[in-house]
């Protein structure tokens, strides 16, 4: 036959199977905690997106109403020298109503300037423009988003917004042009915190980088089609969220990236993930080390522990005996904690723990659940009459005749609640039940005839108050019952005592 293994072999499985929990644990707890703050992050990447695609658009959005003014005006009034004086004071007030205007302007067929915002330094001709070229070739009417430049004339650099003016015969007739400050969208993006290796940036539908934070001249017009982020844009479609290391820096970011409402532009708010998990490093690094330590400490302390029951294995046969009556006296203790030592009823630590159970049970069942409060009436008298021992063994008297009325049932409980005071508690008992049983008592103690004096019946007798709830209709607690039951204890005294009476329904 097979040796049964030792003792010792499987407390020391126990311990290292401990130790291996709680790192196991652990680390399940840390990746977890990694999971939800990237998942915390993508979300607040997602909101920055659409607050940043959202202020483009509107921005894009202004300008353009702008344009379509200008354009309509010049194919309505006409280029006469009265018509384009009041375009120039229109296009004037735009510039100065709208901050992110660097400008407003009106080329003819050939790219001279016809109309301005503002007195240009030179007489300039723009027909090389990228913007002026497209119109030119492209008979559309929307609104063109330009490759970034840097204006003739102030020096800074722009994103063009331009539409095709058209000649009465529908031939090209010149383009209107509005140039947004690229500094507009740098305050913009500098308002937000995006730690110190985050990116922010704004970028056409074909690939063209206009404007990137960290901010460099050297990345504006960037082509970004061969970028993993640009393939990831055009493949899972307008927003969405992608772990991605940077094609301009190889940092790793979170990058949340939205596609504009109303034109070919997409915006990216990417935080660094070495930043993001900074503070989760540290703490997983922390408690990591602290629970590896515990489980070192758990493993000397469960190896002296196995060694020491290997020593009193030794002398398990002559200890079987002292553990039988160990056992014995155990239970017992535990039999004498939940009971009162003078009446044999269940004691008020029992009554307490079984109120709540029976509470929650009768919540969750839908139950009803009743309870009588009882008093010996005048009980004070009778041990100034009597004695203290005479009280006791009336006590004792009294919480038999109670316990031979339980109606039987598992959960039925009689207990001692305090000094002369006993209870009964009732599970699934409604009013009328309860009142019954409490009726039975107070007739079975009236039937012992112990001799009272100080009683005004002549004999002893019991008061008691009986109320039933139904916790799952009104919620409430379990003190609730007992107080209802203690009212309706009182009303029976004030009532001349040796009398029933059933608690006030609930309001």
């Amino acid at each position: 036959m097979l040796k049964r293994p030792p003792i010792t072999f499987w407390a020391t499985v126990f311990v290292t199977v401990v130790c291996l929990s709680l790192v196991a644990i652990d680390a399940w707890r840390s990746w977890n905690a990694r999971a939800l703050q990237l998942l915390e992050v993508e979300r607040a990447g997602a909101n920055l997106a659409r607050a940043i695609a959202q202020q483009a658009d509107d921005t894009l959005r202004a300008a353009d109403t702008s344009l379509a003014d200008i354009v309509e005006r010049i194919e309505t009034d006409g280029r006469g020298a009265a018509a384009l004086a009041r375009l120039q004071r229109q296009m004037q007030a735009h510039v100065a109503e709208l901050t992110q205007l660097n400008g407003l302007f009106v080329f003819d067929a050939e790219g001279d300037w016809l109309v301005h915002s503002r007195p240009p330094p030179h007489a300039y001709n723009n027909a090389d423009r990228e913007y002026f070229r497209f119109h030119r070739r492209d008979a559309g009417r929307r609104a063109h988003i330009g490759v970034p430049v840097q204006s003739r004339s102030s020096g800074k650099w722009v994103i063009p917004v331009s539409r095709r003016i058209n000649r009465a015969d529908g031939s090209f007739g010149g383009v209107a042009l509005a140039t947004i400050d690229i500094d507009y969208f740098k305050r913009f993006y500098e308002s937000f915190d995006i730690g110190r290796r985050g990116a922010v940036a704004l970028t056409t539908h074909s690939g063209t980088l206009l404007l990137r934070r960290p901010f460099n001249d050297a990345t504006i017009g960037m082509d970004m089609r061969g970028t993993t982020l640009y393939q990831a844009y055009t493949g899972a479609g307008p927003s969405g969220s992608v772990l991605l290391a940077s094609p301009l820096d190889g940092e790793v970011r979170l990058n949340s990236y939205r596609a504009l409402a109303h034109y070919p532009l997409f915006v990216t708010a990417a935080l660094s993930k070495d930043e993001l998990l900074e503070n989760w490093r540290r703490d997983t690094f922390l408690h990591s080390s602290g629970v590896v330590l515990l489980a070192l400490l758990l493993g000397l302390f469960g190896k002296r522990l196995v060694q020491q029951i290997g020593l009193r294995a030794a002398a398990e046969a002559q200890l079987l005996g002292a553990r039988d009556a160990l056992e014995d006296m155990n239970r017992q203790l535990e039999t004498l904690a939940l009971q009162d030592g003078l009446t044999g009823l269940a004691n008020r630590r029992q009554f307490d723990a079984t109120l709540e159970r029976e509470w929650s049970r009768a919540r969750r069942g839908g139950g009803t659940l009743a309870f009588i409060m009882l008093d010996v009436d005048c009980f004070k008298q009778y041990n100034d009459c009597y004695g203290h021992s005479a009280g006791d063994a009336c006590l004792r008297a009294l919480s038999q005749a109670i316990r031979a009325q339980l109606p039987g049932r598992p959960g039925d409980l009689a207990a001692r609640y305090g000094g002369e005071e006993l209870c009964i508690l009732l599970p699934a008992t409604a009013l009328e039940g309860a009142l019954a049983v409490a009726e039975r008592v107070r007739l079975a103690v009236e039937r012992l005839q112990i001799v009272h004096r100080g009683s005004p019946a002549g004999f002893v007798t019991v008061s008691a108050g009986v109320a039933a709830l139904a916790p799952y209709h009104g919620g409430g607690a379990p003190l609730q019952l007992v107080e209802a039951a203690d009212a309706a204890l009182y009303t029976a005294k004030l009532a001349g005592r040796n009398a029933v009476r059933a608690a006030a329904p609930a309001a």
